[in-house]
């Protein structure tokens, strides 16, 4: 039997959710039936437990729809500001709700006994307000633990999932630079070079360890300098451009660059994937671009798949975009068409 959680009582999708449901709502008002014998008739404690039932529905279902996820991409003050209005919000409409709900309720009583229903609404501000006022002020207090709840979970669920996804990013990256394939061609061109052209050995290997060191330094952190981001391409790329000669062309457009920031190496994986899944020869070079839009780099290369495709297990692209929803809180865009592959990065300030 799977472990009842406070995620799965508050997904009103679940059937046994809206079982717990009335079974809260029947303690509480049996509570209250017992506490207030005999000025409590029967037929009050059902119109209670109704009622009850009702606020308590409607009052998940508007925590979950007001309190969803907030992305991480603001700053503390920008949160607090964003919490507190929700908040606001929904205690507001929780108790809106409430008041029509139970006005509806008292018209629906009258009209079924035939009493006159003009007098209701003055009849229950001067009677029963205060009783009302009472017992929804307690069920907005469980509205406001049930935010607060909601708030905390989906903090920590942000937070676990994004370390999560940072643990699998520095694996994946690591071993993609580190990988035998990689590191045998480096090797190789460098022994050629000290033959031939010392000069140019010494910035290869100097572009190499820049190149690790970038990855090591950065690997944990959530977010670095776009213009970091640029100059480990620019390292990047000529390793491959020392190799490649022409075959691989890198044109970089640094209009619109401002001071933004981006996920760390997300530039380089895909330069890297652009390499990995495309043919290139002097007669028909790989182009890969990289240019700005609105708040998104966008990172484009003409299509010349390979005949024979390298086995590849997606998780590149894929944990890409996931840390780009986690972080950003928007979507990596990816765009295909017969000649040409385009991924777009949101960019965060």
């Amino acid at each position: 039997m799977r472990r009842l959680t406070l995620e799965s009582f508050l997904d009103q999708r679940k059937p046994l959710s809206h079982i717990l449901y009335i079974l809260v709502t029947m303690v509480v008002v049996l509570f209250i039936f017992l506490k207030n014998r005999p000025a409590m008739a029967v037929s009050g404690a059902l119109a209670s437990f109704l009622f009850g039932l009702i606020q308590l529905e409607l009052f998940i279902f508007l925590a979950k729809k007001i309190f969803k996820e907030i992305s991480t991409n603001i700053t503390g003050k920008e949160l607090t500001r964003i919490v507190l209005s929700r908040f606001v919000i929904f205690v507001t409409v929780c108790f809106v709700a409430a008041l029509v709900i139970i006005l509806l309720v008292e018209f629906a009583n009258g009209w079924i006994k035939g009493a006159d229903t003009s007098m209701i609404i003055s009849n229950f501000l001067k009677f029963e307000f205060s009783t009302w006022l009472k017992s929804t002020l307690g069920g907005l207090s469980l509205g406001a633990i049930i935010f607060i709840i909601i708030q905390w979970q989906d903090a920590l669920k942000r937070e676990q999932k994004l370390r999560e996804e940072n643990l699998i990013f520095q694996n994946e990256t690591l071993k993609s630079q580190v990988n035998p394939h990689f590191l045998f061609n480096s090797l190789n061109t460098v022994s050629s070079l000290i033959q031939t052209h010392p000069d140019k050995a010494e910035q290869f290997i100097n572009n190499l360890s820049s190149v690790y060191r970038y990855v090591l330094e950065n690997a944990q952190k959530v977010k670095v300098p776009l213009q970091s981001e640029l100059d480990l391409v620019n390292r990047y790329f000529d390793l491959h451009r020392v190799r490649d000669e022409e075959k691989i062309v890198l044109s970089i457009d640094y209009s619109g660059i401002d001071n933004y920031q981006i996920l760390p190496v997300s530039l380089q994986i895909l330069i890297e994937n652009a390499i990995k899944h495309n043919s290139a020869t002097r007669e028909n070079p790989l182009k890969i671009s990289i240019s700005f839009e609105g708040a998104y780099v966008a990172v484009s290369n003409n299509l010349q798949k390979k005949a024979t495709q390298l086995k590849s297990t997606g998780i590149g692209l894929k944990n890409l975009a996931e840390r780009v929803r986690l972080v950003t809180g928007k979507e990596l865009i990816i765009e295909e068409t017969n000649d040409f592959f385009n991924v777009k990065i949101p960019l965060l300030k």
